[in-house]
């Protein structure tokens, strides 16, 4: 098997030079071809200087993409993986460290032609505590989608990880990649698993495929209010629902919730909502556009990926 491995960063000198060597060395016991692609969304700090220094003497394949503009995860991740030469892509973000194993997820796809993607146990250290994270539910609920973390002792997953997870790229080309319409972050990776999914692909979880995820201050509460980041999920929840439901009984119920969410915003003075809404609503003749292009591969129904 040939892989890829794309790394999206934002001025992450500190983690690249941290986890940049463990994966390495990760990549070295593997038995097959393999490129690292470091793709930069225009960081201000040594980011590039580092990962030129630690890839130069690796001995792996590499290659590092320096946006001169920065857009946001999913312009940035994207641009990394049209350079993916590997039939299999692994994502992952600066702050996670695979463990040895962690490539044993690609024994699924041999015995699955139609899987896309698989997302791998995330050991997510949260202050003094270890979270398992990895395998995510998602229910309809109030006219919108609802998403949770889920148990980790089953395969089945709604979604899996841009920042953890390994997919086709075949199958990935296909369906365009991450929507940049999500820029700068959020709902991303749920778009492009439900969108796979709806396409008549598979995502699972692998519990068995291990990464480290150890939190440190992101690029988005260094860059972002929590008010601007509210804000942002709140569009981006409502451009999900606009680009990909095609149900109609689903169409009927956000429709007859949004005059609830509405006037609950407003009595309750939730600012971000509206101008989440706002925001949304500017985006609708690309949303249209977007949308009626997706519908062209749809083999199924809403009802059938949604499960209340």
């Amino acid at each position: 098997m040939d892989i890829s491995v794309v790394i999206p960063n934002y001025n992450g000198e500190k983690l690249l030079a941290q986890n940049l060597p463990k994966l390495i060395t990760v990549l070295k016991g593997f038995h097959g071809s393999s490129e690292i692609i470091i793709s930069d969304d225009a960081s201000a700090d040594s980011s590039i200087k580092i990962a030129k220094n630690i890839l130069a003497e690796s001995g792996i394949k590499h290659k590092i993409i320096e946006n001169k503009v920065n857009k946001g995860f999913s312009t940035n991740i994207d641009n990394g993986a049209v350079e993916a030469k590997g039939e299999f892509i692994i994502f992952l973000n600066t702050d996670v460290v695979p463990e040895k194993n962690f490539l044993i997820a690609l024994d699924n796809f041999k015995s699955d032609e139609n899987l896309y993607g698989v997302g791998l146990m995330d050991k997510s250290v949260e202050g003094e505590n270890v979270v398992l994270r990895g395998r995510g539910l998602a229910s309809w609920s109030r006219g919108f989608l609802s998403h949770r973390k889920g148990e980790v002792d089953s395969k089945d997953t709604f979604w899996v990880s841009g920042g953890s997870c390994i997919v086709r790229r075949s199958m990935f080309e296909k369906l365009k990649g991450f929507d940049t319409i999500y820029d700068p972050f959020y709902w991303e990776d749920i778009d492009l698993s439900y969108r796979a999914q709806k396409a008549g692909f598979r995502v699972i979880f692998d519990n068995k495929s291990i990464v480290e995820h150890r939190h440190e201050e992101g690029a988005i509460k260094k860059n972002y209010s929590s008010f601007q980041v509210k804000k942002i999920a709140y569009r981006n929840q409502f451009i999900f629902v606009w680009k990909n439901i095609t149900d109609l009984n689903l169409i009927l119920s956000h429709l007859l919730w949004m005059p609830f969410h509405i006037s609950n915003a407003l009595l309750h003075q939730d600012i971000a909502f509206l101008s989440g809404l706002l925001l949304a609503t500017g985006k609708i003749p690309t949303i249209i556009d977007k949308r009626n292009k997706q519908k062209k591969l749809y083999l199924k129904k809403d009802s059938e990926i949604i499960l209340n």
